[in-house]
């Protein structure tokens, strides 16, 4: 089992940057699979960036050379830095783990309850 907590949300102008922190407790965080994924109001929740027990991460196309995410397996975190923030990116960002590394937010299996991130125009 595996708890998750986010945190660093908060409202940002366009272009501009913020840092999400995923912290989770639990036994052998650092053999799982963590991912950020978002959901807007009357979207379906989407894949931001995946990173594997390894460091191998995955991006979505959107944030490719903006976003970059992180792990620290000693402080059992998972670190997202989103840079030059658009509009668009406005969503409730969630942290999410499981054994197996995957880009759909369906094969996961621990959530977090979500930090809400609003970039304004």
């Amino acid at each position: 089992q595996v708890q998750l907590v986010e945190s660093g949300g908060g409202l940002v102008q366009a272009g501009g940057s913020l840092r999400l922190s995923c912290a989770a407790s639990g036994r052998a965080f650092s053999i799982y699979a963590t991912g950020w994924f978002r959901q807007a109001p009357g979207k379906e929740r989407e894949l931001v960036a995946v990173i594997n027990w390894n460091g191998d991460t995955t991006y979505a196309d959107s944030v490719k050379g903006r976003f970059t995410i992180s792990r620290d397996n000693a402080k059992n975190t998972v670190n997202l830095q989103m840079n030059s923030l658009k509009p668009e990116d406005t969503a409730l960002y969630y942290c999410a783990a499981d054994l197996k590394y995957s880009t759909s937010p369906g094969q996961y299996s621990f959530w977090g309850q979500g930090t809400q991130v609003t970039v304004s125009s």
